[in-house]
């Protein structure tokens, strides 16, 4: 039966029709990271990732480390791999690289964040793997296209579980360090990144609105390379967690 009037400037019938959210097949699940000493999860909305972040890996990767506004590339966020683990070679590449990151996942939104409000933003910390096809990125590069078949693909986000500021404090500082087959690849000081949690949430916040939910990679240390199949990956952040990641066929 038709409803007639308005509420809230919103026609009843219109209101009557969608009471009950449908769609035309199931959706996906809601990709989400489980959070230390909690039950609820992290629902994840974006995932923002900051290149060239650290000066050594700059020049690693035959670029100025001289400090530039930062910039971005971004993951799809089912892209994520909760707590490491099994993670298929990707298809498409004979070049997978790892690099480790602090991770960090923000519970407020909002655009023109001030420098000094920014870490309020922040809800917790963690660690994370960007995994990257560097043959297509390097392809991508020399044709002048956009990096996604090297950055944005399925389970190039492998992140420990988010251990909260509230309880764990913020980490400016701290050694970051990533071995295979348990050889020392990667290793740094968080203190050593280009550009802070706080000032990449506010340059960010000035380009994007920020909501909760969003996850930020902040960039890698130098040491990046190559893995294969039957590698074991284990990244650590003093202070906070560590991530296992076996690479398999």
């Amino acid at each position: 039966m038709r409803q007639e009037g308005v509420v809230a400037g919103v026609p009843v019938e219109y209101l009557s029709m969608n009471s009950v959210q449908s769609y035309v097949f199931e959706p996906a699940p809601l990709p989400a990271i489980p959070v230390a000493g909690q039950r609820e999860r992290l629902p994840v909305h974006r995932i923002y990732c900051v290149g060239r972040n650290y000066a050594a890996h700059a020049r690693e990767m035959g670029k100025d480390p001289d400090r530039e506004p930062p910039f971005f590339f971004m993951k799809p966020a089912d892209a994520i791999v909760p707590g490491g683990g099994r993670v298929k070679y990707p298809p498409g590449t004979v070049d997978l690289h790892h690099e480790i990151e602090l991770v960090v996942a923000l519970h407020r939104g909002g655009s023109d964040i001030a420098l000094g409000d920014a870490l309020e933003h922040v809800f917790g910390y963690a660690v994370g793997l960007d995994l990257t096809r560097r043959d297509l990125q390097s392809q991508a590069k020399k044709l002048g296209r956009p990096w996604d078949f090297g950055k944005s693909f399925d389970q190039s986000a492998p992140v420990t579980e988010i251990y909260p500021a509230a309880t764990h404090g913020h980490h400016a500082e701290g050694k970051i360090m990533l071995a295979v087959n348990g050889e020392v690849r990667q290793q740094g000081d968080l203190s050593e990144m280009i550009w802070s949690v706080p000032e990449t949430i506010a340059y960010l916040s000035q380009y994007y609105e920020l909501v909760p939910g969003d996850l930020i990679f902040t960039g890698t240390p130098a040491g990046v390379g190559a893995v294969a199949p039957g590698d074991k990956l284990v990244g650590r952040i003093e202070d906070l967690a560590e991530l296992s990641v076996d690479i398999v066929a």
